[in-house]
């Protein structure tokens, strides 16, 4: 019996202490703040793994956005350059018809000129000129105008009094813009520098000076 107690003892004695339940429980309360830190901290990359995520989508997006909105002005910038060189080569081809009617009108004998159907050919004329400027035709100004070689052509250059050096002294073809580009150029006479008068001049004063 004493042997029995004395082997119970000593067993005892081998065996850890078991720690108390209510220690236990405070190990476990104190481990799960950690977890929940860990977990708060994954989450939260994953958050902001998706914001950059949605970031780059919403960037490739207006790119691609911008990049179609381009294209479609590109197309309609394009559609009307093309448009408008339809209607100036159709244009170009009516100038000469707008030439036909100034001309007509510029030496109609007086005698005609009250006849009802001299009026509907100036109607015609009319007309045809305000749908050629509802295209955008506008004629170029020539009258007290300097010489401009991209608005206008020299058919003479002629030294004529009155004139500045470089002024249009007539017009002898009128010429044409549609919208921006020179459709077909003025041709113009221009005067230029009377040197001759200028030369007799000076001579005539140099010889008033020695005498």
């Amino acid at each position: 019996m004493a042997k029995e107690a004395k082997k119970e003892l000593e067993s005892a004695e081998e065996r850890p202490a078991e720690e108390p339940e209510e220690e236990k429980e405070a190990a476990e309360e104190a481990e799960k703040p950690a977890e929940k830190v860990d977990e708060m901290e994954a989450l939260r990359q994953e958050l902001e793994k998706a914001k950059a995520q949605a970031a780059e989508y919403l960037e490739g997006w207006q790119r691609t956005q911008a990049e179609f909105a381009n294209y479609k002005k590109r197309i309609e910038q394009e559609r009307q350059e093309l448009l408008k060189l339809a209607n100036a080569t159709l244009i170009a081809k009516l100038l000469p018809i707008m030439d036909d009617f100034e001309r007509a009108f510029q030496t109609l004998p007086r005698s005609l000129a009250r006849l009802t159907w001299i009026d509907g050919i100036a109607l015609i004329h009319r007309r045809l000129q305000a749908i050629l400027e509802a295209e955008g035709l506008t004629s170029i100004e020539t009258e007290g105008q300097s010489f401009d070689p991209l608005l206008h052509e020299a058919v003479t250059y002629e030294e004529v009094e009155g004139y500045d050096d470089g002024q249009i002294i007539e017009e002898v073809q009128k010429g044409y813009k549609l919208h921006d580009r020179i459709l077909r150029p003025a041709l113009v006479r221009v005067a230029k520098k009377v040197e001759a008068k200028e030369k007799a001049e000076e001579k005539a004063k140099e010889e008033a000076d020695r005498t």
